[in-house]
């Protein structure tokens, strides 16, 4: 909001109650602008704290209960590079963003091969 108190104590307040109260064709470019400044950084600020938290899963025992496969094949699917961006790894920790994860695998189409073997291989007839 445009006239909430500021916490950084610079009196960019009392400028913005200033320019609140003027008249709109009186207001130059820096007015707008510092103006519009606020109600981005506010904006931000909302879509920040509304945002949910995202789900890390974490090594290839997580990869495999994300996938829902063995663990050879969720080492596979780490080694064919389709969801490189989803991970960060440091030595031997793997950490991976487990929306992202699932969202690149479906948007590369190989889910279907990488998992149907899993799913074949683990099914006894």
């Amino acid at each position: 909001m445009i006239g909430h108190i500021d916490p950084s104590g610079c009196g960019c307040d009392k400028m913005e109650n200033g320019l609140l109260n003027k008249p709109l064709f009186q207001c130059t470019l820096g007015d707008f602008k510092t103006i519009l400044a606020q109600v981005l950084r506010d904006n931000e600020l909302e879509a920040l704290a509304a945002a949910p938290p995202k789900k890390y899963v974490y090594g290839l025992a997580g990869l495999m209960k994300l996938f829902g496969c063995s663990i050879s094949t969720a080492e596979r699917i780490k080694q064919s590079g389709v969801i490189d961006n989803a991970i960060s790894q440091t030595g031997d920790i793997i950490v991976v963003d487990a929306e992202l994860a699932l969202e690149l695998l479906r948007l590369s189409g190989k889910h279907k091969n990488i998992l149907s073997r899993s799913n074949h291989n683990s099914n006894p007839k």
